[in-house]
């Protein structure tokens, strides 16, 4: 039988294993490394910087370039909305003066225009005032303007009124006459007013007095009455019986109607053939006519 060996104890070496030795940096020789990471830190940092700068500078440039061309569009607004304005004005200032001036032209002889045509000539400068003077001048035109036309209204009124009035009065007064005259001419036609109208006519034309009168009398007693509408069957006519009748028309129209038409032609037919009234007379009691 074969008989293992006893295990012997394992033997360690006392000898400590060899190491690597690796001379020690100093500070001078780790500077480099240390400085090397310090540029590559501050040279990004210098990259970020001059990212965000030159991005600075885009967004300033940017809100630079915004800001100018929002004021540039709300100043050509302005120019537009000025434009516009100004040609509202000049149009409204335009319309103003025309109707001024007509209100002139047709109130002149009615009221006094003088301070709306001043106003006239001032608004018609507007091409050379300031859009603020212009509305001005043309509301006061404007106002001027409708006042001359109110009054020259109420003128027309009034004289309208004034016509009217005095046309009725015209028309009372013609009305009136036609009265008089009619009653005047009624009340000559009658015996009395005929006499009367001769008795008259053979004083204050002939000179013929009461006696004269007295033969007139009793002549056209005896020819008409001393009717204005007598006539008989040869055609002699009216109160002195001529004949034709239309013979009196010599003295007026009115022959027909009127007595004192017919004795004013009668009258003058005596004097120029019997001389007076009385010679008249004693012819017609001789011959029957005269």
């Amino acid at each position: 039988m074969h008989r293992e060996s006893p295990a012997q104890p394992e033997t360690r070496s006392t000898t400590q294993p060899e190491r690597t030795i690796h001379p020690r940096r100093t500070s001078r020789d780790r500077m480099p490394a240390r400085h090397f990471f310090g540029q590559k830190t501050l040279f990004a940092t210098a990259v970020v910087a001059t990212s965000l700068l030159v991005g600075t500078g885009f967004v300033v440039q940017g809100n630079v370039s915004s800001a100018q061309r929002a004021a540039e569009t709300q100043q050509t607004q302005q120019q537009l909305s000025d434009t516009v304005t100004t040609s509202a004005v000049v149009a409204n200032a335009q319309n103003t003066l025309s109707r001024a001036e007509r209100v002139v032209q047709s109130a002149a002889t009615k009221v006094d225009t003088t301070q709306l045509s001043t106003s006239v000539a001032s608004l018609d400068q507007y091409t050379q005032l300031d859009p603020q003077t212009v509305k001005t001048l043309t509301v006061q035109t404007e106002f001027q303007s409708q006042n001359v036309q109110a009054a020259a209204a109420q003128a027309d009124r009034l004289a309208a009124e004034a016509a009217a009035a005095a046309a009725a009065k015209a028309a009372a007064d013609a009305a009136a006459a036609a009265q008089a005259a009619a009653e005047a001419l009624a009340a000559g036609n009658t015996v009395d007013g005929a006499k009367a109208t001769a008795e008259n006519l053979a004083s204050s034309k002939y000179g013929w007095g009461s006696d004269q009168f007295s033969c007139l009398v009793s002549l056209w007693q005896k020819e008409s009455g001393w009717s204005y509408q007598a006539y008989n069957d040869s055609g002699a006519t009216g109160i002195p019986q001529a004949l034709p009748g239309s013979k009196m028309a010599s003295v007026g129209s009115d022959w027909a109607t009127n007595a004192t038409t017919q004795i004013t032609w009668g009258l003058s037919y005596i004097a120029s053939s019997y001389g007076t009234p009385c010679s008249a007379w004693s012819h017609s009691q001789s011959v029957n006519w005269y």
